[in-house]
Order: structure tokens, then sequence, then C-alpha cells
């Protein structure tokens, strides 16, 4: 078993500390516009998508008011590799620009049933990538022959609407059970905090990124604290998309008031070579949008997810078993 103590007694309540990064999609401010223009190469049979600029976009780093932007283009329903495209990271700018075409080779045809995703995203010295904004085309209805659709516009970007990769789809579940120990040693004269235990059993139907393969891991931690003692992850299980991981988590310093403002954030991701992809994850809790008086964005637990919390503490001693669908979230940023 591993053990670490989450900071409930400091003031930190991590409202303020949401990180620009998540595994996909981070918590940045949407704004700004990209310039681009698309046309079919009759030719070559190929899609080019010519990035020209993005102007005003958000600063990823708030304090030098700057990001490292880069362009990604999707053609959907396919999202693997064969429908990605991006281009050059550009440093320390708001104001990016590319002129890059972008090439994509597939039958006119084809074209006609896809929808092209450009997406505008922060990569950071850590290859961690931050959404900053989308623009999406459905080409089923794309008059090729305008030549007005053949020129540079302008696009505002948007808040994620629709799947890049896998939001409106399903991401697996994760079997677990959470046990609330009020008294972890009874007898002692001094008062004692309780212990919540987390016990990851395995996940179920975990989506592929990578073709056929799938490295992956579960973290968790005990928001709002969000120090690296905090943290505490599994062994990754390759090979499968249903990991078996059979670990138990042990997370001392509950008051019983703290049930009430603390959340488990548990985390499923994909590790390949350097870099962790997030597949998907929980945040078991109840739900009300608050911790410690104050609004936090991650006290956002399903109906599904308050059940598991409200059993546990309900029926203390007693391990509380679910099996939850993994979803998107906003990932807290982990300080030091």
């Amino acid at each position: 078993m591993s053990k670490s103590v989450p900071a409930f007694l400091q003031d930190e309540v991590s409202g303020s500390v949401m990180s620009v990064y998540s595994g996909d999609f981070g918590n940045l401010e949407v704004k700004g516009n990209i310039q681009f223009a698309i046309d079919y190469v009759d030719s070559l049979k190929e899609l080019h998508v010519f990035v020209a600029q993005c102007k005003d976009l958000a600063a990823a780093d708030v304090k030098k008011q700057r990001s490292d932007p880069y362009v990604k283009t999707y053609l959907l329903p396919d999202k693997g590799k064969m429908g990605k495209k991006k281009t050059f990271v550009l440093k320390k700018t708001l104001n990016p620009v590319y002129n890059e075409i972008l090439r994509y080779k597939i039958e006119k045809q084809i074209l006609k049933t896809q929808k092209l995703n450009v997406s505008v995203w922060h990569r950071d010295t850590f290859k961690r990538n931050s959404f900053l904004g989308e623009v999406e085309l459905d080409l089923e209805t794309w008059d090729w022959d305008n030549k007005q659709n053949k020129q540079l516009k302008w696009y505002p970007l948007k808040r994620k609407t629709a799947p890049v990769a896998l939001e409106a789809e399903n991401r697996g579940e994760m079997k677990l059970a959470l046990q609330y120990v009020p008294e972890p040693n009874p007898g002692k004269k001094l008062p004692t905090t309780g212990e919540v235990h987390i016990w990851v059993k395995e996940c179920l139907d975990l989506p592929l990124l990578r073709g056929s393969h799938l490295n992956s891991f579960v973290k968790c931690t005990i928001l709002p604290d969000t120090s690296r003692k905090s943290r505490q992850k599994t062994r990754a299980v390759g090979k499968t998309t249903s990991p078996v991981f059979n670990h138990t988590m042990v997370y001392d310093g509950f008051r019983p008031e703290d049930l009430t403002e603390a959340c488990v954030e548990l985390t499923v991701w994909d590790h390949y070579k350097l870099t962790n992809q997030f597949l998907g994850g929980l945040r078991i809790g109840f739900g009300t949008g608050k911790s410690y008086g104050t609004e936090v964005d991650w006290m956002d637990s399903t109906s599904e997810e308050v059940a598991l919390w409200e059993k546990m503490v309900e029926s203390p001693n007693t391990w509380i078993e679910a099996t939850l669908p993994l979803r998107m979230l906003l990932i807290a940023k982990i300080s030091k």
C-alpha cells in the first residue's frame, strides 16, 4: 500500500491553481481568430489547408503574456494519425504567422463525408498541450467551385464543441471501491483523523489513441490538495484495453468535515515514450461546486460519482464498489 497525507489544513484551495494543461484540453480562456483557406486540388487528389496566421490568442504564460502555439487539423470522423496534421510550434507569441500548407491525400467523394476540424494549441517545454480554440467546417455542403471559398478567411476561435478525438465517445469505465476509516487507531487518547482508502481494481474498454498500442496507468489526487505528495499512481499495464491494476491507495488526515470539501480525482493515462496522453477520469465527491467556501471548477461530480461518495460516507469501515464511466476532465495542476 502506498500512503500520503493531503494538506487539508493548509489555506490553499485549488480553484486558483487550475492549470492551462490537461491531458488534451486545457483550461485557458478561448479568444482570438485564425486565418486559413481550403482548396481541393483535383490533379493531385489532395485537400490543401493553407494555415496563414492567428491573432490575439489566449496567453498560456499569463505573467509574460505569451504562448507557444501551433495549429492542428483533423478530418473527422477519422481520429487516427492519418487524419491529423499540424504546423510547426512558434514560440513566445500570441500572433503567430505560419503560412504552411497541410495536405491530405483523399478522394473528393470521401471528403464530402468529412468535417474539417482546425484547432490551436499551446505546447509547453514538457511537450504538454493546452487547447486555445477551434473552428469546424462541414465539407458535405462545401462549394469547391466557388472561388470565394478558396480565399483566406478569418474565423473566430470557439470553445470545444465537437470531438477532436474522444469528447463525445465512450472513454471506457473504471471498476473501483472506496472505504472511509474514521479511526484507524482506536483506543488512543488523542483524537485521530480518518483515512480514505481507494481500491482501483481495473479499467474496461479504454480508447485506443495509437493504433493497437496502449500502456495505461491511473493517477490519483485528493483535491483541493494539488501538491506532489497528494499524487499517487498505479503501475502501467500494457497491451490491453481492459487493464487490471488491483492497487490500493490510502490517504490519511481526513477530518469528518473534510469529506464534504474534498474530491477524489482519478485520471487514466496512456504512457508512450516521454509523454502521457489523457484517456478519461472521475471526480468522486459531493459535487457542490464549492470547497471550503470557495467556488471551484473541479467540484463537478456526476450523479453516479456523488452516489458512490455518499455511500462511502454513510457506511464507514465498509468497501463500497462501483463501475463508473470515464469522462473528460479539466485537470488540476500539480503544485510543488
